[in-house]
């Protein structure tokens, strides 16, 4: 019930890999500059990332390119593109290493946040020590649930030890779980701006930057390492980067 290419199928593929690229490059060189790209674009991405960012945009990719079909795996398991036969990822990280071909698409930052109804009940917190004495959501990830960091200016980097119910270990569940008003979070920026703006959170130390692991994070698109790029990638690359703040031609 179970297939697996054998160490000389996969030195063949290799090899042939190049040749069938080349040969698709030149069939949709043949169809003309001017035609729509088609066929199936798969994309991975964080179920969060999917969820708020990825989603709300297909209804526009989807009337600009309609002949080509989104495949949409939302998953916080990092897939293998090549074995998962991937054609993007998005991948949320420090710059990403590997063979992979990476290429920016949008800076990310970590706040801290509290619904109102959260802060109206709790100690005063005007500093990150102070978490110490509230109710923190934190990630249930190991590495990730027990140190926050933070930095400000010119000091140097510091860790806050938190605490507090529940673990959670999806970024919209922790989300929902600030908003309901239940605790402090840890939350991407693109995850929680809207809630910021309508007031529904509030960030707690804006004068500082915060974050679970690295400060210089971001959201990186990832693709393999070939010459030649389909029309239907390097359009939706060129989509994403137009929309979500890095539009730089793909080449």
């Amino acid at each position: 019930r179970r297939l697996s290419v054998t160490e000389e199928g996969q030195a063949y593929l290799r090899r042939v890999a190049p040749v069938l690229e080349e040969l698709d490059a030149a069939a949709e060189a043949a169809k003309g500059a001017r035609s729509l790209p088609t066929g199936l674009l798969r994309i991975t991405a964080s179920i969060a990332f999917s969820d708020k960012v990825l989603v709300p945009l297909l209804p526009v990719f989807q009337a600009q390119y309609p002949n080509i079909t989104v495949d949409l795996h939302c998953s916080d398991t990092n897939l293998d593109l090549i074995e998962d036969g991937i054609d993007l990822a998005i991948r949320l990280a420090p710059a990403p290493q590997g063979d992979l071909v990476s290429s920016l698409l949008m800076p990310t930052h970590y706040k801290v946040v509290a619904s109102p109804s959260f802060l109206d009940r709790s100690p005063p917190c005007s500093a990150p020590i102070d978490l110490t004495h509230l109710n923190c959501l934190r990630y249930a990830l190991p590495g990730l649930r027990d140190t926050w960091l933070f930095s400000q200016a010119e000091r140097d980097a510091f860790g806050v030890a938190v605490t507090g119910s529940p673990l959670i270990a999806n970024a919209i569940a922790l989300r929902s779980a600030a908003l309901s008003g239940i605790g402090v979070a840890l939350l991407a920026d693109w995850l929680i701006d809207h809630d910021l703006a309508a007031g529904r959170l509030v960030e707690i130390f804006p004068e500082y930057q915060s974050t679970l692991s690295e400060f210089e994070t971001a959201a990186w698109l990832l693709y393999p390492n070939r010459a030649y790029l389909p029309r239907k990638v390097r359009v939706m690359i060129d989509f994403l980067k137009s929309h979500l703040g890095q539009a730089t031609q793909a080449t």
